[in-house]
């Protein structure tokens, strides 16, 4: 079985999901309590998703979140560099636009989309910091980035519960209910390491987006951050 290392190279995250691929919704309704849909309504309000507006959603994985911003009544495009993801999001969502695609070389023309999002994904490409100017390449001035991500709640005791949880109770259910648990000790190991909410927020701001700001959900074991394209 394939298990990423945090390095993240490219051939290894894609292989890891590409093996989790057909049950990786089940695993991950349990692993994080059935919130992903109620994450992914807050994802697209914040998108400002809507009819005519024109959204990338980068490393969609099985589509959840893309059909979140479609629900919404946007003009959603799935893109992810994993096949076995693309193909449970196509069996899914069949009407859902999919495009198999690196975050760090974006295949679509400069300025083409409303916004751009990515939930829970963006830990796992290798180079942030050039993923972060491609998606603002391809987002029109004035434009929205929204980026969906796990962090360690900032308050001692929601950080220890949330840690804790991450290291004994996911590994735990992954080996009952996952193919390849190891991926799943990955995947908790990566929330572990990636970076505090205001250090991301300096990272997107380096990459070129304006008016970042980020805000907490669930106890802030999630936080959602957003930026603008500069006009």
């Amino acid at each position: 079985m394939v298990r990423a290392n945090l390095d993240k190279q490219t051939s290894q995250v894609s292989a890891m999901f590409d093996q989790v691929a057909d049950g990786y919704d089940r695993t991950r309704a349990r692993l994080w309590w059935g919130r992903m849909d109620a994450w992914g309504r807050e994802m697209a309000a914040a998108a400002n998703a809507g009819p005519g507006r024109r959204v990338l959603d980068v490393a969609a994985g099985t589509g959840t979140s893309t059909a979140a911003l479609a629900a919404a009544g946007a003009q959603a495009v799935a893109c992810d560099l994993s096949l076995g993801m693309l193909g449970v999001a196509g069996r899914r969502h069949p009407d859902l636009p999919r495009v198999a695609a690196d975050a760090h070389a974006l295949p679509f023309a400069r300025g083409s989309f409303d916004a751009v999002t990515i939930s829970f994904g963006l830990r796992n490409i290798g180079d942030v910091a050039a993923a972060l100017r491609e998606m603002l390449a391809v987002t029109r001035p004035g434009g929205r980035l929204v980026v969906c991500e796990f962090s360690i709640p900032p308050t001692p005791l929601n950080g220890a519960l949330f840690t804790a949880y991450l290291r004994h109770v996911v590994p735990l259910i992954a080996r009952r209910v996952s193919s390849n648990p190891d991926a799943y000790r990955y995947l908790a190991e990566s929330i572990q390491a990636w970076h505090t909410p205001p250090r991301l927020g300096e990272q997107i701001t380096a990459a070129g987006w304006e008016r970042v700001a980020w805000r907490p959900l669930t106890g802030g074991a999630v936080h959602l951050h957003v930026g603008t394209a500069p006009r």
